[in-house]
């Protein structure tokens, strides 16, 4: 309940920052009236879409990384650790490459994204006994060849394509529009998460304990599988590879509120989706009128909550 009080604070402040300041208080009469104005017009054509994008994308990344940390029971797992974030870029970029603009690169990036997963799938052998050692490989293996595709790419691209490559790469929401699809599958893949959450938490115990109690861990390992990575390939889609959410909020809400999933995956989305409107409120407003890729401001903003916090329990139970 405190979260969803602090993110409709948040979104109410995110609207309200820009380079026409509104006032909060103002901010219910815009939403709520069909007066044609600037301000009705910024804010429910303009920055009400990108609030909306950035909120489901963080919710996207912090879901996925929650599912991929109990499918590789690596607490430094996140989103992008197979590889899926190394195949949506190198498709997105080779689209800018190609001079292709607009939706065409976002279908480009999921291509991408979904050849990765279909791939690490298939070379590690999950078609049988699921390893999750040799899927972590082999998807590291498959980021550093997407890696290299990147760089060849950003050599031998035109500068005048180079800067909008980089701020893809970097996560940016600015030319991502608020994506009816992306709801759909962060909607459908939480309460399809909370039905299992039970199983996630023996899973999350090993997979001999989560089988010796009952739970199918094959079956839920391959659901794990691929809800995560077609959540992250929704959240690259969206707005590029931003950093950190996947890794960070997932270990910070475990740390507020344990490692329960039925608490902590309405915890995770929540935060996630906070976490990276505030940054991306910052990233348009800090060096206004120039704008900084968001995932300069996640990274900026998480990794110093996150060591706060981690200290301050590390300082309680000691």
């Amino acid at each position: 309940m405190v979260l969803l009080v602090v993110v409709i604070l948040t979104g109410l402040i995110a609207l309200s920052l820009g380079s026409i300041h509104i006032s909060v208080f103002e901010i219910p009469g815009h939403l709520f009236t069909s007066i044609d104005s600037i301000e009705n017009r910024i804010i429910n054509e303009v920055r009400l879409p990108r609030i909306l994008s950035g909120f489901c994308v963080g919710g996207l990344l912090a879901l996925a990384g929650c599912l991929m940390q109990v499918l590789l029971r690596n607490p430094l797992a996140e989103p992008y650790i197979l590889g899926v974030s190394g195949g949506a870029s190198a498709f997105a970029l080779i689209a800018i490459f190609l001079g292709i603009s607009g939706n065409w690169v976002n279908l480009s990036a999921f291509t991408g994204a979904i050849l990765t997963i279909l791939l690490v799938f298939y070379l590690s052998g999950a078609r049988g006994n699921w390893n999750p050692l040799k899927t972590l490989l082999t998807g590291v293996v498959l980021a550093a060849g997407w890696g290299a595709i990147i760089s060849f790419l950003l050599t031998i691209s035109p500068e005048t394509r180079v800067h909008g490559m980089l701020f893809w790469l970097m996560g940016d929401l600015s030319l991502g529009e608020f994506s009816i699809f992306s709801v759909f599958i962060l909607v459908v893949s939480f309460f399809a998460c909370l039905f299992f959450a039970k199983e996630l938490n023996l899973l999350a115990l090993g997979q001999l304990a989560a089988q010796s109690l009952g739970v199918s861990a094959d079956k839920l390992t391959y659901i794990i599988y691929f809800l995560s990575s077609l959540l992250t390939a929704t959240a690259v889609m969206q707005a590029g590879s931003i950093g950190f959410i996947g890794l960070i909020v997932p270990h910070l809400s475990r740390l507020c509120v344990g490692s329960d999933h039925r608490i902590l995956i309405p915890v995770s989305v929540l935060t996630g989706g906070s976490l990276l409107v505030i940054s991306d409120s910052l990233a348009r407003t800090i060096m206004a009128p120039h704008q900084l890729p968001v995932g300069i401001l996640t990274a900026m903003l998480g990794v110093p909550v996150f060591l706060i916090l981690l200290n301050a329990v590390n300082n309680k139970r000691t």
